[in-house]
């Protein structure tokens, strides 16, 4: 059975101030989401998908052809490797975009984008994010025994881990009964105290999180039957936005909650011993840099990831 690796990098990053998704980051220069694509040909991993904006291609081009292109599937087949947009034009056409927007629609619509070209059991991931090879084998082997239809699977970090003290973050806080996901909230302002501890910074006032709270960090993994589910939910945001909004979006949590609470989809929630981190600000960097150097000299990835 083939699985694609579906990676959503057409984001701004308008918090990191560029293009965080380009930015080498590895000992020689790597970015992201070339570990993320090295560790999951590594899993099984058959198809690599990139979610990307049109202004992007020659980068992606350069990438793929020198190292993606290369690379062997476990069958000794080569990776194949496609694009798809996020834009504007595959919005609905029940829809108008109002005038100044330009801000993407969300995760939930950047999977939906690729509707077209995934037809098989599928991974998805932010391509700002590292996620670890222990993550993506996991993920691996639950999308070969997944269901065609009501099952999906997510891997959990825990909330400590994956927060930022140079400024707040979005996270899908998760409830788990008995090894599923019950539900999932998104959090938009998540912050670390001086002393460690962490509140969501909410228009209310603070409220203290619980550091072991498992949380989100959008590596889901479904059967293409969920583009049915996106494509509904993501028609019910739009018809329920504001004329003038510009920067609301629509997020794979709050999907993937609106499905539970259906009762229309069960997702397994995976455990890893795999270290998260990613670059949400740039003063960010300096940890994530440090952090590959250290797992290249302990030799969990070779000294060039691409040969």
């Amino acid at each position: 059975m083939k699985t694609t690796l579906l990676l959503m990098a057409a984001g701004m990053g308008s918090r990191y101030g560029g293009s965080k998704q380009t930015d080498g980051l590895g000992p020689h220069g790597e970015i992201l989401m070339e570990y993320a694509v090295y560790d999951a040909i590594r899993a099984g991993f058959d198809r690599i998908v990139f979610i990307i904006k049109p202004d992007m291609v020659e980068l992606m081009d350069s990438f793929c052809k020198g190292k993606i292109a290369a690379q062997k599937t476990r069958t000794g087949e080569a990776v194949e490797v496609e694009y798809v947009f996020q834009d504007f034009s595959s919005l609905p056409e029940f829809f108008t975009v109002p005038e100044g927007r330009t801000k993407p629609y969300g995760t939930a619509h950047a999977v939906l984008c690729a509707k077209d070209a995934v037809h098989e059991p599928f991974a998805v991931i932010n391509a700002d994010d590292f996620y670890g090879a222990d993550a993506m084998r996991k993920m691996h082997g639950a999308l070969v025994s997944l269901p065609p239809e009501g099952r999906a699977a997510m891997v959990a970090y825990t909330l400590k881990n994956t927060v930022s003290r140079n400024g707040s973050v979005s996270r899908g806080i998760c409830s788990v009964k008995d090894g599923r996901l019950d539900a999932v909230t998104e959090t938009y302002k998540i912050t670390v105290r001086p002393d460690g501890s962490i509140f969501d910074d909410a228009e209310g006032g603070e409220v203290d999180l619980d550091p072991e709270a498992l949380v989100s960090m959008n590596l889901w993994g479904f059967s293409p039957r969920i583009f049915g589910e996106l494509e509904e939910y993501f028609s019910d945001f739009l018809r329920g936005l504001a004329p003038d909004e510009m920067k609301k979006e629509c997020v794979l949590p709050g999907m993937v909650d609106s499905c539970i609470k259906a009762g229309r989809l069960e997702v397994s929630v995976l455990s890893t011993d795999s270290e998260w981190f990613g670059v949400t600000y740039r003063e960010d960097r300096g940890l994530v840099t440090d952090s590959l150097k250290k797992m290249h000299a302990l030799r969990r990835y070779p000294e060039r990831l691409w040969k």
